[in-house]
């Protein structure tokens, strides 16, 4: 029975850099493919990026995996990050520099969406 999980990781970005691209390498990094149809393959998931000043992005994700499987989409996870860029549709690449990647709890006010991805 699928769990729900939390990650957490620190990004360096340019102030211009497309914030939904390090989430969008980690759909790639678990699913193929950053559009695929549901459901995910190995783990559901969801990336939320918040920028801060001095060029520091924060990376919250919340994924739900069999307990046998929490590794395998933490190295995932860990590896498209580590990267460091994913080439957009036009060819143009959104580049960061990984600072931090972390195993994290599910906090209290996410409980709700991470059963909601255990479930669906």
């Amino acid at each position: 029975m699928r769990q729900a999980f939390a990650h957490e990781a620190v990004l360096l970005m340019a102030p211009d850099a497309d914030t939904q691209a390090p989430g969008a390498a980690i759909t790639v990094g678990l699913c193929g493919h950053w559009e695929h149809e549901p459901p995910c393959p190995l783990a559901p998931h969801h990336t939320r990026a918040d920028r801060s000043d001095g060029g520091e992005v924060r990376l919250r994700i919340l994924f739900a995996a069999e307990p046998d499987l929490e590794d395998t989409v933490r190295q995932r996870i860990d590896l498209a990050l580590s990267r460091g860029q994913l080439p957009g549709p036009e060819g143009a690449h959104t580049r960061w520099q990984l600072r931090i990647s972390r195993r994290s709890e599910v906090a209290p006010e996410e409980t709700s969406h991470a059963t909601r991805l255990a479930c669906g």
